[in-house]
């Protein structure tokens, strides 16, 4: 099979892996705008060359598209799955004419208070536009299915890790003798920190963010007096999360929407308990007292007295741990999801 990815916005981590993968046994090609040296990955140039928003995006989409059709003419892929609303629109527009069915990904939180008007417009279109669309978890089939895609074209396949490199064992970064928390993402930190006024004893980290995101956080931290309790990282290289991971007694991940719940899995997969947002794909993911526990994210005493359980009981930690690792290594390997993503692939072209 010929299989053609597009990526017009930015290449998940895990896109490559699963490109790889599925290249074992298949021809794989990865369109994007970025400029990469990655295996596989084809630069396709459209507007400037740096890293835009999706909303951006939109005046540059007719040029992706139209070098897309140029590529496809040369060469016609079996299929396309393009990742993201506008990879979509330039999906559609440079497959025409070519009848050559298309995959759909939505990177989007399937938040309509949270999404502009235009683009849930251009999301519903592309939706029913797709052979077939693709959900990362059980919620958000229940948006598509809401925004008028038919159940028979929508299959659940979550989003893969890499479980070589997100394992227990490995090296970690050094650390101090106090608890040590972790919340991977600027967004619903906020609720970390406000947690950690109940758990005098632990430390937090913060990773990711963008300079606005972290003078807030740093604000608010020093608003309740825990400025020294409280390390903001910034933008973490995702080839060092394993050591940072690894080097912590618990990872948080609160957003209040969670479109895949990468973080909390790849946590997961190094063996360290995860305390997460019940919502999204974290409901897939999190056993909720077995792989970790579930919470809403605005009870900041909820998630401290969960977070106190796990730090006063190494041995319930450490079960969880174990548990965890397995979860992530036997359901979302890059391997699992590729062979899953082939069947949906094999299912539309038939």
């Amino acid at each position: 099979m010929d299989i053609a990815i597009v990526s017009a916005h930015e290449l998940t981590p895990d896109t490559p892996a699963i490109a790889r993968e599925l290249a074992r046994g298949h021809r794989v090609t990865v369109y994007t705008r970025s400029r990469t040296k990655v295996d596989g990955v084809e630069h396709v140039p459209a507007g400037p060359d740096v890293e835009l928003s999706e909303n951006d995006l939109l005046p540059y989409i007719p040029d992706f598209s139209a070098g897309l059709a140029q590529r496809w003419r040369e060469h016609r892929p079996d299929i396309i799955h393009a990742y993201s609303w506008s990879s979509g629109l330039a999906a559609i527009a440079g497959s025409e004419g070519l009848d050559v069915p298309v995959t759909q990904t939505f990177h989007s939180h399937y938040d309509d208070s949270r999404t502009p008007a235009p683009v849930r417009r251009l999301e519903c279109a592309i939706g029913r536009r797709a052979r077939a669309v693709i959900a990362a978890c059980a919620d958000e089939e229940s948006e598509l299915i809401r925004m008028g895609v038919p159940r028979r074209n929508i299959s659940v396949v979550p989003h893969g890790i890499d479980v070589e490199r997100f394992r227990r064992q490995g090296p970690a970064f050094p650390r101090g003798e106090r608890p040590r928390l972790l919340h991977v993402g600027h967004v619903g930190a906020e609720y970390a920190v406000h947690a950690l006024r109940a758990v005098p004893e632990a430390d937090l980290v913060i990773a990711g963010g963008d300079d606005q995101s972290i003078e807030r956080l740093r604000a608010l931290a020093g608003e309740h007096g825990l400025a020294d309790r409280v390390q903001m990282l910034g933008m973490v290289p995702h080839t060092a999360m394993p050591k940072l991971m690894r080097s912590v007694d618990l990872v948080l991940s609160l957003p209040p929407t969670v479109p895949t719940g990468t973080a909390a899995l790849e946590a997961m997969a190094c063996g360290i308990p995860v305390i997460a947002s019940a919502s999204g794909a974290h409901l897939d993911s999190v056993v909720d007292g077995v792989t970790g526990f579930l919470t809403r994210p605005d009870r900041p005493l909820e998630i401290a007295h969960r977070i106190r359980r796990l730090l006063g009981d190494a041995t319930l930690r450490t079960a969880i741990g174990y548990a965890a690792a397995d979860r992530a290594r036997s359901r979302y390997s890059v391997e699992r999801i590729s062979m899953e993503l082939l069947r949906v692939y094999e299912k539309t072209c038939a």
